[in-house]
């Protein structure tokens, strides 16, 4: 008898095992009534050049101090032989110095320079390079020549042609090279063969396939990853960098514009501030400047949205006004913006539309939006940013001024800025935060009762950081991320652009992590957050739609986060849901308010999955993570969906 009882309490407990597997979760897509468009610039890039995301990175560039004038002359170079920075008579009058490589003495001796590259240069077996520099022969009479040289990590030669120089005055030397050899720690050697004297400046090597073929290029896989993104919005150039250590290292964007080789080097906010991982070597060369970055987002068919300093240094790093430009004297500051504009859009009759058009561009770049300041607070902050916005208003008053809401998501200075953004009327406000997941599963409500009445949000920098993992790009960090922008989706009509950040990071010469997109000298890396980005971003529909469980928003219920989209240009409704539980989800989604008769089939489904949270993708393994096809049945008007315990999915129901 007792056994019996036993036996069928089991069975009961099987059955409500059974039966609590078997739960349905109903959620109501109302069909209805088409909701509020969704900007085109909804999801987007934020591009800083730190992790050697810049030189080193996206701009293709091996050469470092190409102009010998960091503050440390021949910092990036070894020499041997009689070699002597000089700086009288110089070509160019920013970047003054060059080196002068001299007959040793001997005719068993060598005089040459030896260039380390960014950690390195990456060469690749049979790909082209091409060598140019700036030089002249300092001797009377005859020809000299330099021998150029690709060599391995063991100083092997894997290619190498000869350059005769026969002017007095400066002139560019340009020779391509031929690497024999893959080699991802390679060097760039000049050895001087000829008995007299030269004179070089601006040495300077790319791979001939960059992004779209340009001389100045970037390099080819970083710059296509970005565009396979689709982006709507691309921030740049920073980040803290706008602000500077100081007002000397803050980002000036017209010394970044006109020829390259008159670009001058500019101090790298990063390059010291963790003192953990100190990288004394990461200046800016400009090479990568405001023109190259308004073509990225032309070639990316992103609206390209400029940052400029408002006249505050780094506020972590600097305390007290005599840190920073008095309000009274912001003019040339203010008159940067409006430049920055006239660049962007002017005509070629204008003066600096002229010299967009005389490096390449004539058309203007289109430009509507416009950044002032960065991660600014306090009081400081909207006195300096309210001249910038009434000079842009009364010159350009179509340009879209984002201001910002300090560098948390909430707090004391997050309270007292937004109410300045809107008596200043902003147009949109730039919200940072870096949290942990769980604040990012908590707050996928967060925009639902924001003020309609204000400025619209950009989230401008965010990421998951799982600090246990050591702020790893794993799964976790990428599903939180995917189950809070469903919440910024569904207020797409408040929330009109995010951005994650950082975006690069290169393996060997990093300062902060996650980083959307990792890479070594020949090879990149996207993370699971890279496409839970790309998902959102090609799925990102033409209006938003109400998509509810019992009449409320799915938000964290049982982990189920969700929301939805119309769009218009492939007449379907796309459904995003994360689960972050750890079981598996029967859904239902069930579209109402269709007409009569409506006709629904499933597209393409798309899921990311993994039952370790803490899974990554690497260098060695860069497919361990990516969104793998799955299916979806729908019977009338009622999609059924098993969204899979710790995974990211996404639905699309064709009309």
């Amino acid at each position: 008898m007792k056994l019996t009882k036993i036996l069928s309490l089991a069975a009961l407990f099987a059955i409500g095992q059974n039966m609590y597997a078997q739960q349905t979760y109903d959620f109501e897509l109302d069909t209805k009534k088409v909701g509020a468009p969704i900007q085109s610039t909804m999801y987007g890039l934020f591009f800083e050049d730190i992790n050697f995301a810049a030189d080193g990175g996206l701009y293709a560039e091996l050469v470092k101090n190409r102009s010998f004038d960091f503050p440390q002359s021949l910092m990036g170079w070894y020499t041997f032989g009689k070699v002597e920075v000089a700086k009288n008579n110089p070509l160019f009058d920013r970047n003054p110095n060059y080196v002068i490589l001299s007959d040793p003495g001997h005719v068993h001796k060598r005089t040459g320079i030896e260039n380390e590259g960014f950690r390195g240069m990456g060469f690749k077996k049979d790909a082209t390079y091409r060598f140019s520099v700036w030089a002249k022969n300092m001797n009377a009479a005859g020809d000299q020549k330099i021998r150029v040289e690709l060599i391995d990590s063991k100083s092997n030669i894997i290619g190498g042609e000869e350059i005769t120089i026969n002017a007095s005055d400066w002139k560019k030397y340009q020779v391509t090279l031929i690497s024999t050899a893959t080699e991802d720690k390679g060097h760039l050697r000049i050895f001087l063969a000829s008995a007299g004297s030269v004179a070089l400046e601006h040495v300077s090597l790319f791979p001939a396939d960059t992004y779209k073929g340009r001389e100045n290029g970037l390099r080819k896989d970083l710059a296509q990853a970005l565009t396979d993104i689709h982006p709507g919005v691309f921030r740049f150039p920073g980040g803290c960098i706008v602000e500077g250590t100081d007002l000397d290292s803050r980002y000036d964007w017209k010394k970044s514009v006109g020829p390259v080789e008159n670009r001058p080097v500019n101090e790298n906010r990063w390059h010291y501030t963790f003192p953990h991982r100190f990288f004394p070597d990461y200046y800016q060369s400009y090479g990568l400047g405001f023109y190259e970055y308004f073509l990225l987002s032309e070639d990316m068919g992103a609206e390209p949205l400029p940052v400029l300093s408002c006249g505050l240094a780094c506020q972590f790093q600097n305390e007290g006004e005599h840190c920073h430009v008095p309000v009274g004297e912001l003019d040339s500051y203010v008159q940067d913006a409006l430049d920055l504009i006239e660049f962007a859009n002017g005509s070629t009759s204008s003066t600096w539309g002229k010299l967009r058009a005389d490096m390449g561009h004539p058309a203007p770049f289109n430009l509507k939006y416009i950044g002032i300041g960065n991660e600014q607070w306090g009081k400081e902050y909207p006195e300096r940013l309210e001249p910038f916005v009434k000079a842009i208003r009364a010159k350009y008053p179509d340009i879209k001024v984002i201001g910002s809401s300090g560098p948390s998501a909430d707090g004391e200075q997050f309270d007292y800025l937004w109410p300045e953004m809107k008596r200043l009327k902003v147009d949109l406000v730039d919200e940072h935060y870096y949290k942990e997941p769980e604040w990012f599963l908590a707050n996928a409500s967060r925009y639902d009762n924001y003020d309609r009445k204000g400025p619209a949000v950009f989230a401008g920098e965010y990421a998951s950081h799982d600090h246990s993992t050591g702020k790893q790009n794993n799964f976790l960090s990428a599903l939180t991320e995917a189950a809070f922008m469903t919440g910024l989706e569904r207020n797409a009509d408040i929330v009109h652009m995010c951005t994650y950040a950082p975006l690069f990071a290169h393996v060997d010469a990093w300062q902060w992590n996650p980083d959307m997109i990792w890479f070594d000298n020949l090879r990149m890396m996207k993370t699971p957050n890279y496409y839970v980005q790309q998902l959102y971003a090609h799925n990102a529909g033409s209006n938003v739609m109400t998509l509810t469980r019992d009449k409320k928003a799915i938000a964290g219920q049982d982990n189920l986060y969700a929301s939805a989209v119309y769009d218009k240009g492939q007449n379907c409704y796309i459904v995003k849901v994360a689960n972050t539980g750890t079981e598996a989800k029967d859904i239902k989604v069930t579209l109402t308010g269709g007409k009569k008769g409506a006709s629904y089939t499933v597209g393409d489904c798309v899921t990311m999955q993994n039952n370790d949270l803490k899974s990554i993708n690497t260098l060695d393994n860069p497919s361990n993570l990516i969104p793998q096809k799955t299916s979806a049945t729908i019977e009338g008007n009622v999609l059924n969906i098993k969204a899979q315990a710790q995974s990211f999915n996404v639905y699309k129901i064709k009309l």
